[in-house]
């Protein structure tokens, strides 16, 4: 028994391998599971570690600095417009402004209240604001305040952490050295609408602006630029610690005009407060050197908002500033229409230069009688007194001989009634009218409109730029086109050289013909402008004078002897116009002069238009390349005529 019980103690304490464990190889496969997963997981924590750091390294390293770095796009700096010296019309000015990047913060609508409680922000701000947010990617920011103060921005800055997303920016607006006396010719810019960010992205960025009128909107896309961009470091609340690089907008093109900004000041004055409207132009090549429209306005008012008391005070006032009256005003020509209706005659054939008519001061047609300008007649007049005297019964017995389409076509020769290939916007082609014209309006042409449309009045509507084109014409025979832009960025254009442009298809006799008669109608005696002669040594001018009526007068009342258009009310009185080109000899420059209700061409716009050509003459702008300074400067014309 004791000796049974020590062989089972013995083989107890046997060595371990030679025991039978039957849970030894279940340990085993377990170890080996859990290696092999550890492995797996390692390996793959290893494969994961080398894409992050190695393969998408630099893509998390964007991320990250995405998280402190600010990048946004800049409005590149508006072109310069100058005039043909270099003299800046339209400039700009750095202007501070407050603007909010929307996926800078999570809380927009509260960023902008928050906001509007420091700086406050009135409706139009508002429906600008959400306009924009609703319109506009997150990444592209939203200008809250535009022309802030010192101490605003002072403001926003204490405010800074409570206003994340919002940083105060320097841009660029638009400011014009000449206020009213270019307003007509450069425009304005005013800040983009819907459709016109719809076109182009660009115009989205905080500070852009969009031209609306003038050289600004037809040169629009020429000024605007390409856009910059800045990188800024930020911190958690989006706050700017500092600015780490920054790539400036390209400027746009500089746009350099033909126009004389002294010139244009020396007209200006001339007309003083008057209604009118005057242009210069170069006969030989189309330059338009002066052009002006009274009364004007301030095109800076428009940058910044024109308030509503403005408007209204503009748009009721019935001299209409707002309006180039030199391109979009439309006026009866009256007598400076008869040299085109003279060539109109020569060139049909049925009239020649030594034809003459009688005129007893009226013509009876068909029961009406059509006056002349004179109650006691001229007598027999040909062309060349016809044009001295203005006889009315001369031209309405051509217009009757030759009719009012071939009228109208040599009028159109002339640039009357068309569309003038100018730079600017919102340009009227005004009417020559004829009986296919009248007849698609529904109404009858009859004979007695062919006879005031060959004196100017009746449907026959015409604008100071198209008659100053019409003059240009007739002195240099060339199909000149007027034009304000001289240079893109310094390159002048071809259309400078007067060989740019063909001669009119029209006889040379025919047109020295026409230039005769204007000439006698300045310089000989009872010509009907001798306020318009020249006093200066070796220069004569060529014109025509007319007034344009803008209300029918009774027969009853002409013949009673006692009318007089000077009596009537402002808004009743004949317009005065004048036409003219100098020198006589070698024409280098044309002048229209329309002054609305000025009753006479002769008393009213003749001086005018005289005092124009004078200082004209006396700067004589397209000889030089630098502006005259003063008379002895710039008589280049008086010493070599």
């Amino acid at each position: 028994m004791w000796l049974k019980r020590r062989k089972k103690e013995n083989r107890r304490f046997l060595p371990v391998r030679e025991q039978k464990d039957p849970a030894r190889g279940v340990f085993t496969r377990r170890a080996l599971l859990f290696m092999a997963v550890q492995t797996v997981t390692l390996g793959e924590l290893a494969r994961r570690l080398y894409k992050i750091q190695i393969e998408d390294g630099d893509h998390y390293a964007r991320m990250a600095a995405k998280n402190r770095i600010s990048k946004r796009l800049l409005a590149p700096p508006r072109g310069r417009i100058v005039d043909r010296y270099g003299v800046a019309l339209a400039n700009n000015k750095e202007n501070w402004r407050a603007l909010l990047m929307p996926e800078e913060t999570t809380d927009v609508t509260g960023t902008i209240e928050r906001f509007s409680s420091i700086i406050p922000l009135d409706d139009r701000d508002r429906t600008r604001i959400a306009r924009e947010m609703r319109h506009q990617r997150r990444f592209v920011p939203v200008m809250l305040r535009d022309f802030l103060s010192w101490d605003e921005m002072a403001r926003i800055e204490l405010n800074a952490p409570s206003l994340p997303g919002v940083l105060i920016d320097v841009g660029t607006r638009r400011v014009y050295p000449e206020g009213e006396l270019l307003a007509h010719i450069i425009g304005y810019v005013a800040p983009p609408n819907e459709k016109d960010v719809a076109r182009s992205a660009l115009l989205a960025l905080p500070g852009m602006r969009v031209g609306r009128a003038g050289i600004e909107q037809s040169q629009d896309e020429n000024l605007r630029g390409t856009a910059g961009s800045v990188e800024m470091e930020v911190n958690a609340v989006g706050r700017v610690m500092s600015e780490l690089n920054r790539e400036e907008g390209v400027p746009g093109e500089e746009i350099s005009l033909t126009i004389d900004r002294a010139l244009q000041q020396k007209v200006l004055n001339a007309i003083g407060d008057q209604t009118a409207s005057a242009v210069v132009m170069d006969c030989q090549n189309g330059e338009v050197l002066a052009m002006v429209s009274t009364p004007s306005f301030d095109p800076s008012l428009f940058d910044s908002g024109v308030s509503h008391a403005q408007w209204i005070e503009w748009t009721n006032n019935q001299r209409t500033p707002l309006i180039n009256k030199a391109v979009a005003g439309v006026y009866p020509p009256g007598s400076t229409f008869k040299p085109a209706v003279a060539m109109a005659a020569l060139e049909s054939g049925l009239v020649s230069p030594t034809d003459r008519f009688f005129c007893p001061g009226h013509l009876d047609v068909g029961g009406t009688r059509f006056h002349c300008w004179s109650r006691w007649g001229h007598g027999s007049v040909d062309l060349h007194l016809a044009l001295k005297y203005s006889c009315d019964v001369y031209f309405y017995e051509v217009a009757r001989r030759i009719g009012m389409e071939r009228i109208a076509a040599t009028a159109h020769k002339f640039g009357l009634g068309t569309q003038l290939d100018i730079e600017l916007p919102h340009t009227r082609t005004g009417l020559i009218p004829t009986p296919a014209w009248r007849q698609a309006h529904h109404h009858h042409w009859n004979g007695g409109d062919t006879i005031v449309s060959g004196i100017g009045q009746g449907f026959v509507q015409v604008t100071p730029l198209q008659l100053a084109t019409y003059t240009a014409r007739i002195a240099s025979g060339r199909a000149v086109q007027p034009h304000l832009v001289r240079a893109i960025n310094g390159e002048i254009g071809n259309q400078v050289q007067p060989d740019h442009w063909p001669t009119l298809d029209m006889p040379e006799k025919y047109l020295a013909a026409l230039r005769s008669g204007m000439f006698a109608v300045i310089n000989e005696p009872h010509g009907t402008a001798p306020k318009a002669r020249l006093d200066l040594p070796g220069i004569t001018m060529a014109g025509k004078t007319g007034s344009a009526q803008v209300r029918r007068v009774s027969r009853a009342l002409r013949e009673s002897g006692h009318f007089n258009s000077a009596n009537l009310p402002w808004e009743y009185r004949p317009h005065a116009l004048f036409i003219c080109f100098a020198p006589y000899d070698s024409p280098r420059y044309a002048v229209s002069v329309v002054i609305e209700h000025g009753n006479a061409g002769a008393d009213a716009a003749a001086p005018l238009a005289r005092t124009i050509m004078r200082d004209t003459l006396l700067r004589d702008p397209v000889t030089h390349t630098t502006p005259p300074e003063s008379v002895a400067d710039a008589g280049n014309m008086l010493t070599n005529p």
